[in-house]
């Protein structure tokens, strides 16, 4: 009983789970889980995009005790502050720093309710430990009920080691997100269900999807419009109009409670629903010293090179600390090494000095500097534009936008390849 009155008061405060709580009550995403173990087709975490607000998108990650301490700081600018979240950018049950993060604010902020977002794979194991860090509410995403939908939304699927695709991918994936659903209701925990309305793919089976949720202990749906991004598989599909996605609402609400006032935050969103304030806190609380570690694991050991063979990888730097480059404008290069599980740095490669950045000479000089690049798989950069990004690609060589310290950013890097 006393557990369920606790539940009850979070509730009269949880933004995402109460439509009156979001207009007086302030969340806080912490970027702590920057490693994902599935490939949604929509999905492209792209860092520091500081226009877009959508799940993936943040301007840095924070170590555990970077994001306690951010806490703080944000306690006293914004005190309505009472959600603490974790929602990437990649999936939180994936990263270890999820749980360590969920450990000091059980401990050093035990009034702010602690929420996680997860795609569900690692639910069905990782519940119970959850439970007993004080998470109470819980966000899965569930865009398909049966694996001949579910193979078309997910691009791939890394589970005990193993990268599957398919068929098997999906039903891994949906398998465990269903039973993970049971468990944490079962725990006591309040679950809700996003699904990403996607026409002429899922959209036929949400009211299922709905509906079993529902059935396996959800308290409330979230349907989402599919929000077509750039280099993603789906990037030109259409998203739904309003009323459709109104009608599906009013639809699956006979069968469930519905969520009709989500914004689709970021992964380091702050602040109310409608006012994000995220860009006002950017790098508080975060170690701009250099003091990274010199060696950063990677996702899965699923995202090994070939036969443990390393790739290198690039970060565009101006002080040899942070990645806080863009392309055109960076000073140096530090390139790394990586076997899929550390990153490890090999030298640093100087930019030509006071080159064009514009016209013709500009041209060449983004040529220049690709040069520089010749054998990396991947650079990190702060921005690019699309000409040098495009001259990158043709070589082969990925582009990751972030804005943390260069060890971090070459760990991202190396992500993007390998997974």
């Amino acid at each position: 009983m006393e557990q369920e009155d606790g539940i009850r008061k979070a509730l009269e405060v949880h933004p995402c789970y109460n439509e009156e709580a979001h207009r007086k009550f302030a969340r806080m995403h912490l970027p702590v889980a920057p490693k994902c173990n599935i490939q949604c087709n929509y999905c492209n975490r792209r860092y520091d995009c500081s226009n877009e607000s959508r799940p993936g998108v943040t301007s840095e990650v924070l170590s555990p005790r970077e994001a306690a301490d951010k806490v703080g700081y944000v306690l006293e600018k914004i005190p309505n502050l009472s959600v603490l979240g974790i929602a990437g950018p990649g999936d939180p049950l994936a990263n270890e720093e999820t749980f360590e993060t969920l450990r000091i604010i059980k401990e050093e902020y035990p009034g702010l309710t602690a929420c996680v977002s997860t795609n569900g794979l690692m639910l069905p194991e990782r519940a119970q430990e959850l439970y007993d860090l004080g998470v109470r509410f819980l966000t899965v995403t569930m865009n398909a009920a049966t694996p001949d939908i579910g193979e078309q939304i997910y691009g791939s699927v890394i589970w005990k080691g193993k990268k599957l695709s398919g068929r098997e991918a999906a039903e891994m994936l949906i398998g465990n997100q269903k039973k993970g659903i049971r468990t944490c209701a079962e725990l006591g925990m309040v679950v809700k269900v996003n699904i990403v309305m996607i026409p002429g793919i899922n959209d036929a089976q949400i009211p299922e999807i709905a509906s079993e949720a529902k059935s396996l202990g959800a308290y409330i749906v979230n349907i989402l419009p599919l929000i077509p991004v750039a280099g993603t598989k789906f990037e030109n599909r259409r998203a739904p109009t309003p009323s459709e996605r109104k009608e599906m609402m009013d639809l699956c609400s006979a069968d469930a409670r519905m969520m009709r006032h989500c914004r689709q935050c970021r992964a380091d969103a702050i602040g109310l629903l409608g006012e994000d304030r995220s860009s006002e806190f950017v790098h508080i609380g975060k170690c701009t010293a250099g003091c990274g570690p010199s060696k950063i694991e990677l996702a899965d050991p699923a995202a090994e090179g070939p036969d443990g063979e390393e790739i290198l990888v690039a970060v565009a730097t101006s002080d040899g600390k942070n990645a806080d480059s863009g392309f055109g404008n960076a000073k140096m290069f530090r390139i790394y090494a990586s076997d899929g599980k550390t990153v490890r740095f090999i030298k640093d490669v100087k930019t030509v000095a006071d080159a064009p950045v514009a016209g013709q000479g500009h041209k060449g000089r983004v040529s220049s500097m690709a040069d520089l690049l010749e054998g990396c798989r991947a650079v990190a950069v702060s921005e690019i534009g699309h000409m040098p990004e495009n001259v990158l690609l043709s070589r082969g060589i990925a582009v990751v936008i972030t804005r943390s310290d260069a060890d971090t950013a070459a760990a991202e890097a190396a992500a993007a390849v390998l997974l």
